[in-house]
């Protein structure tokens, strides 16, 4: 059971972290190309 926390953990900080990098790349696009 403790095993499957941590992997579940992890994922959870992974994607975290994905959705993360998506919000500053986007942030970027806005920069360079203003819609």
């Amino acid at each position: 059971v403790e095993r499957l926390y941590r992997d579940a953990k992890i994922t959870e900080i992974y994607e975290g972290t994905s959705e993360i990098q998506r919000l500053v790349i986007f942030r970027q696009l806005l920069k360079e190309y203003p819609a």
